[in-house]
């Protein structure tokens, strides 16, 4: 394996556990483990770029085994310290460039909220297709950067389009289908407010950087904030519709999009 390289301090952007989050926030959470969940069932998965791993134990409910990974020391640090006693729970630091497992090594793969970060996206491509077992899955989230409130995150490097993360995994091997969701609400007056000053924030580029420096901002428009867990508990609520779109539909009324992709 490479020596990993100085990265940039991807903590500070994290959602961690003691950070507090919107309602609308951890519905989006739940709803990319969710997704995963159903495709964990007895199989072997590999969540690259897991953070601070509030997930991992998630998806450990339904899988057989699940290893969770992050290029950040201190997101790993907090992961191994909740996992450290789990059976089926393992944590390391790694590259998403440059994935330290034999080939055909897990059934499903995992990327969530962090395609952007991921200097050559491409590197990552043929790397999770290389440890996908044939039959496999790769499973994406990311924030849709058509969108109209979508705002740049520190530390980017490129945002896909819906079309363009259809058709680039498509072209690495991946039998792919693309879902949206969490439109943008469209009725009452508050919402309508929230959702122009968000506008003009962004515009301006007056959103704060990092995770603990939007906490004021988040609780000025949206009310009370509930803290982060190390892990998931079960969410008793339904999770939310998914839209399956193509890479000719109009997705801009969608903050989110999930990417599904099958390794022949």
């Amino acid at each position: 394996m490479r020596p990993l390289q100085e990265t940039p301090d991807y903590a500070t952007i994290t959602e961690s556990p003691g950070n507090r989050a919107t309602g609308d926030q951890m519905r989006i959470l739940y709803t990319r483990y969710g997704m995963a969940a159903g495709y964990a069932e007895g199989k072997t998965v590999l969540e690259v770029a897991c953070g601070t791993g509030v997930g991992l134990g998630y998806l450990a409910r339904r899988a057989q085994r699940v290893v969770g990974g992050d290029i950040t020391p201190a997101n790993c640090r907090i992961a191994a310290e909740t996992y450290r006693n789990h059976p089926k729970v393992a944590v390391g630091r790694l590259d998403a460039q440059a994935l330290p497992f034999p080939d055909a090594s897990f059934d499903v793969v995992v990327l969530f909220e962090a395609l952007y970060y991921i200097p050559d996206a491409n590197r990552f491509f043929r790397e999770a297709r290389r440890v996908i077992r044939p039959g496999g899955a790769l499973l994406i989230s990311t924030v849709n950067c058509e969108w109209g409130g979508f705002n740049t995150s520190p530390f980017s490097t490129k945002y896909f389009t819906a079309g363009e993360l259809l058709r680039t995994m498509t072209s690495h091997g991946f039998d792919s289908n693309l879902r949206a969701g969490f439109p943008e609400p469209t009725n009452g007056p508050r919402t309508l407010l929230t959702s122009c000053i968000r506008r003009a924030a962004v515009h301006l580029r007056l959103i704060p950087k990092t995770m603990k420096q939007k906490e004021w901002l988040k609780r000025l428009f949206y009310g009370r904030l509930m803290p982060i867990p190390r892990e998931l508990p079960e969410d008793p609520a339904p999770l939310p519709p998914l839209r399956e779109i193509s890479d000719r539909d109009d997705a801009k009324q969608y903050r989110m999009l999930y990417a599904i992709g099958h390794r022949s």
